[in-house]
């Protein structure tokens, strides 16, 4: 078991076999083996099946899968000896009503994140964002000509100038602001006006060409709250595939506690004690929700609360 923190989409126990899937007669191989399996997405939903102990994924047989989703698949790893794919239906009509009819129901991503292990949720989550990538990437970026899928869905060719394209990952810094001074240590949430009533979370901001973690850092605190960030400590990273962002946490000791929220990204910030900082993730504040639980704002918030 890994000794770092391990946030809700890592995790994938599946072994990726990199050089093994540049082969595709060795991909089709692996399509026709009878232990093949296959979980189920419909436009980034997975298919969820009931079970006594809570909604899991449902998992197909790869050859029933492959006579239901034409040219939607690809090879997520080996589970021991097992090939394990994924295959995404497409179009406006729920699947569930008619090809999976009777099989489970299509769960959002973030709702799925919530009730599934964190082993499923990670391949369901390496899944989305590989099929959100395709779709962004169907026609090559240096020339424009269509490209083709390659290496069991993790590389795009490009037939006419043959570029490979491989799957993007963006970086974000995701910080809780860290104020020591005064009688007692605070930390500081943010608020977007789009969230639910009453949610705060932690700043976040991508990192810009040229930029340093450290530096994404103190420039987004800046920009959205007016803070000056001493120093930075790195927590944990998680994998966010909406679409496919790495979300790097820290936590960021600030100068001063004169928080002003810059009404674009932050319409309101709050400073919150330990004690707080605790009545928001236990649900017993009277104006402050927490970010839910499968987010790594949930964690950073709950690793400083709980130092």
């Amino acid at each position: 078991m890994p000794t770092w923190t391990q946030n809700t989409f890592a995790g994938n126990p599946l072994d990726r076999a990199g050089e093994l899937r540049n082969d595709p007669d060795w991909i089709t191989e692996q399509k026709g083996k009878a232990d093949a399996l296959a979980l189920v997405l419909w436009e980034g939903r997975p298919l969820l099946e009931p079970h006594a102990d809570g909604p899991r994924l449902a998992w197909l047989d790869m050859g029933h899968a492959l006579k239901l989703v034409t040219d939607r698949d690809l090879f997520l790893g080996l589970w021991k000896e097992a090939p394990v794919f994924a295959v995404e239906f497409e179009g406006p009509v729920d699947p569930a009503t008619g090809p999976v009819q009777g099989l489970g129901d299509f769960f959002e991503m973030r709702e799925a994140a919530a009730v599934l292990s964190g082993v499923e949720a990670a391949m369901a989550g390496t899944a989305k964002s590989l099929f959100d990538w395709r779709r962004r990437h169907g026609f090559c970026s240096a020339c424009g000509q269509p490209t083709r899928t390659a290496s069991g869905g993790w590389k795009r060719v490009c037939e006419a100038c043959r570029t490979e394209h491989f799957p993007r990952v963006d970086p974000v810094t995701i910080m809780l602001p860290v104020y020591e001074g005064g009688d007692e240590p605070r930390c500081l949430l943010g608020r977007q006006a789009a969230w639910p009533a009453g949610r705060m979370s932690a700043l976040a901001g991508f990192l810009e060409p040229g930029e340093s973690i450290e530096e994404a850092c103190a420039r987004e605190v800046a920009e959205e709250a007016g803070l000056t960030v001493t120093t930075v400590r790195h927590h944990s990273s998680q994998p966010w595939p909406f679409p496919s962002q790495l979300m790097i946490g820290l936590i960021a000791t600030v100068s001063d506690d004169q928080a002003r929220p810059d009404q674009t990204e932050l319409e309101s910030v709050a400073w919150l004690t330990r004690a707080e900082a605790r009545a928001v993730l236990a649900g017993a504040h009277p104006e402050i929700k927490a970010p839910p639980p499968f987010a790594i704002a949930h964690t950073l918030i709950r690793a400083w609360a709980e130092e």
